[in-house]
């Protein structure tokens, strides 16, 4: 865990990153950070100006649930891998590598395939029998595609409002037929039926041995791709953009700020779905000396190049068994909400690599915006924000408090003054558990009237975690 950033500690975020300018102590930036009516969360420094006290910035770990899928079929097996789980309408999508591998004979049982399950509920998976591809004589199978990439075939639906029907779905793969190594990308109408959608590779820049990715920008309007390669003696992330899904801009890497210079193997990168002008991620950070354990970390971006990585692992080898083995550890790529899990995001992982007869995928929870927090739990604290331009009449915060502790909001102006009516000191106590409640005031002023103009929020925390908030009506 990085140490709290303050304006006397911290050699500013973007210095690095262009996010935001170093700033000499005591003074306050005076630029107006323009975030309408949005979700913010707590996931960088982009919206900090100071923490104050005992608080800190802290990544959230998940709460472990249910297994969800064993690899148990005679065409999946130990290393099924890279799984892609995505939300479709009412119906749940995942995708995965089929493959095993034979520890006493020391190599693979059978070719590696793309395997596909479907779910109501993200949590009960049936794998349907397809009948597209033979293996061992049947077509009694839920093998998806067969052929060039299906070491890594990664699916997304394309949310591009110009794309063709007969490309709705894409996906990106690394193949090397005859030599022609790189990333090729294939469409389908359905979800099911695929093919080509190029001859040749669009990315030969890079390694691509992990679950490279792709994906329609609804901000950017533009395709993004994130893949493997090797730099700086390390596994690392390399990314591009395109217009059209065939041709690509020259791929650079990713910058991380002051964080280690450390093995990435997947990225599991999107966009937050609350919040689509952030991007998320779940790389796995690869430990060749632990015997070739990873561990996934998160990070987050505002550009989609320069991210801000925690340190701490999400998901550890013991939460919750089986995953301390050679790559036993990987998140899936995707991030949903369950029918009747409103106050909660889901995410998958993997289990179980490379032992016995199977391997296991395992749902995991998140708080509904609650990747990392403005934390003050051991005393008190609080952090004061750059100035905002906001919209709306009222404001939300999503925050949870310990039974003595509590939430205060101030809004000041741009110098830190308290705006009259809206002092920390007149705020309502925020005590409890909650992923939207209203801030209040004593005196009962309107936030909206201050809407559109620069000002401050000043949390003040006691024993309690803010994860988010949001101006609105």
């Amino acid at each position: 865990m990085h140490a709290p950033r303050t304006l006397a500690t911290h050699r500013r975020y973007a210095t690095l990153t262009g996010i935001v300018a170093l700033l000499p102590v005591g003074r306050l930036s005076s630029q107006a950070i323009d975030i309408g009516s949005r979700l913010e969360m707590f996931v960088d420094e982009h919206l900090i100006e100071k923490l104050d006290g005992a608080a800190k910035l802290v990544v959230q770990r998940p709460k472990p649930a249910e297994v969800v899928l064993v690899t148990d079929e005679p065409w999946e097996g130990n290393t099924c891998a890279y799984f892609t789980v995505f939300r479709d309408g009412a119906l749940f999508r995942m995708y995965y590598r089929g493959w095993h591998y034979d520890t006493k004979k020391r190599r693979p049982s059978h070719r590696d395939v793309t395997c596909y399950a479907e779910s109501r509920d993200g949590v009960h998976w049936t794998k349907p029998k397809l009948g597209l591809f033979e293996f061992d004589g049947s077509k009694q199978n839920n093998i998806v595609w067969d052929g060039i990439g299906t070491h890594c075939f990664t699916v997304f639906k394309d949310q591009n409002p110009a794309c063709q029907p007969g490309a709705r779905y894409k996906a990106i793969s690394r193949g090397r037929p005859k030599g022609k190594k790189g990333l090729y990308v294939f469409k389908s109408p359905d979800g099911i039926h695929w093919q080509l959608l190029r001859e040749e590779p669009v990315i030969t820049k890079g390694a691509f041995d992990s679950q490279n990715l792709a994906f329609w920008d609804t901000q950017a309007r533009v395709y993004r791709e994130f893949h493997r390669t090797f730099a700086g003696g390390v596994r690392a992330i390399m990314t591009g953009t395109s217009t059209n899904f065939v041709e690509w801009t020259e791929p650079v890497l990713l910058r991380y700020g002051d964080a280690p210079n450390e093995h990435l193997y997947t990225n599991a990168i999107l966009q937050y779905p609350r919040a689509p002008h952030l991007l998320i991620g779940f790389p796995t950070r690869y430990l060749p000396k632990q015997g070739s354990r990873v561990e996934p970390v998160f990070m987050s971006s505002r550009d989609g190049v320069v991210f801000r990585r925690f340190a701490k692992a999400l998901i550890p080898r013991d939460a919750p068994a089986d995953r301390s083995g050679n790559r036993s550890n990987y998140m899936a790529w995707g991030l949903v909400q369950l029918p009747g899990h409103d106050d909660e995001c889901s995410v998958y992982a993997t289990e179980a690599y490379y032992t016995g007869t199977d391997s296991r995928l395992r749902r995991f929870s998140f708080r509904l915006d609650g990747f990392a927090a403005v934390s003050a739990t051991a005393a008190a604290g609080g952090v004061l924000t750059k100035p905002l331009e906001f919209a709306g009449g009222q404001l939300r915060i999503n925050f949870t408090t310990a039974r003595e502790g509590s939430v205060r909001v101030g809004i000041e102006d741009v110098d830190g003054n308290p705006i009259p009516g809206f002092a920390a000191s007149e705020c309502v106590p925020l005590r409890g558990d909650d992923v939207s409640r209203k801030v209040a005031w004593k005196t009962g002023p309107s936030v909206g009237d201050l809407a559109g103009r620069p000002v401050r929020l000043r949390f003040q925390l006691r024993a309690a975690d803010v994860f988010a908030f949001r101006f609105g009506n």
